[in-house]
């Protein structure tokens, strides 16, 4: 298997409202995020130039990121629980169908944190 990862960053606030209210992250709070997308093939699926995915292809992401969840208020954009599992595995679902080759998602909050939502890699043929 081959793997491919790109790291994307944007700034937005949230709150964990499922948190007893004497918890820090109960008060709306905000995060400079990171968020890495791992794409993968199996070497007979790779592109006719040999690449799991061409990286200039992940600037729909970007501009996503840039449009929906940059200097947002996540509680507003996703309508679930906020946390950092649940972004990754909100991410990937919006964007799996997308990016066949899709087989996790990274979030990170803090530069020592990260929350991963992956699945195994499909047999697809990439460059869809």
């Amino acid at each position: 298997m081959l793997t491919i990862s790109k790291q994307f960053h944007f700034s937005a606030s949230h709150v964990l409202d499922k948190l007893p209210s004497w918890h820090k992250c109960a008060r709306m709070h905000g995060h400079n995020y990171v968020v890495v997308m791992e794409l993968s093939a199996h070497p007979d699926d790779l592109t006719e130039a040999g690449f799991v995915r061409d990286y200039g292809d992940l600037d729909r992401f970007k501009t996503w990121v840039d449009e929906t969840l940059d200097h947002r208020h996540l509680n507003e954009v996703m309508g679930i629980s906020t946390s950092a599992e649940n972004m990754a595995l909100w991410i990937f679902s919006q964007w799996v169908e997308r990016y066949p080759e899709l087989t996790a998602v990274w979030v990170s909050e803090t530069p020592k944190t990260w929350a991963v939502y992956r699945v195994e890699p499909r047999r697809t043929p990439a460059g869809g």
